[in-house]
């Protein structure tokens, strides 16, 4: 086959292959790319501060005095007791006339029957392992009142002892448990927000540290339908 011949047909061949493949979906230009931009570094000229200004919730460890823990399992520990517990070791913020919480006092009167009395501010306790030990730790809330507030609180067994490893009061909308931390959503003055605490297990604190706390746009929400008012 003389070289001339060959050259066109390989050249034609290129071509047809070169079109199939466009036709089977190769790839494509998606357009300009942005210009990527790095962040800009504000005021190099500045100090840098070495103490926070104000508590940005570090986490504290509390042994809940007089809760003892029958065979380290914290499903044997009564929630009730254990906010009684709390209201022991912090009588300013629960006990007297000008307490903040002093309603939360009074209505534990109504805890501990069977069934549960709807005036206890002990909420249902839950029991999933969040600290990684492979052992179930204790998630429990309660109501601040009179006000709307909620107090949620995580306890873990360490050394025989009910140790608070978690403790943050909010008015909550809701609480989830996902892996090693505790989600809290909150709501925000501003319509269609809300915001969202994440707390996380440290291990090397042998605390829960507030890791993400954010304000999230969660839409527009439905309004309630009018109630028809009953005829006559």
């Amino acid at each position: 086959m003389p070289r001339p011949f060959r050259t066109a047909l390989a050249t034609a061949l290129l071509l047809a292959t070169a079109a199939g493949c466009g036709d089977a979906g190769g790839l494509q230009g998606a357009g300009s790319t942005p210009t990527a931009t790095s962040p800009a570094k504000l005021w190099p000229q500045l100090t840098p501060a070495s103490s926070p200004a104000w508590d940005y919730d570090d986490g504290e460890a509390e042994v809940m005095k007089g809760v003892t823990v029958p065979g380290d399992d914290v499903r044997a520990v009564d929630p009730v007791a254990v906010v009684r517990a709390e209201i022991r070791q912090h009588p300013e913020a629960y006990t007297g006339a000008k307490a903040t919480y002093r309603e939360t006092t009074r209505r534990m009167a109504y805890c501990g029957e069977t069934p549960a009395d709807s005036r206890c501010p002990v909420l249902r306790a839950y029991y999933r392992d969040l600290t990684g030990d492979g052992h179930a730790d204790l998630t429990l809330g309660f109501r601040l009142l009179p006000g709307n507030q909620t107090a949620v609180r995580v306890y873990t067994v360490q050394g025989g002892r009910l140790v608070q490893v978690m403790s943050n009061d909010d008015s909550v909308s809701e609480v989830e448990l996902a892996g090693h931390s505790v989600i809290i959503h909150a709501p925000s003055a501003l319509a269609d927000y809300e915001y969202r605490f994440q707390w996380t297990w440290d291990p090397d604190q042998h605390v829960f540290l507030l890791t993400h706390d954010e304000m999230l746009h969660i839409g527009k929400r439905p309004k309630a339908s009018p109630t028809p008012s009953a005829s006559p």
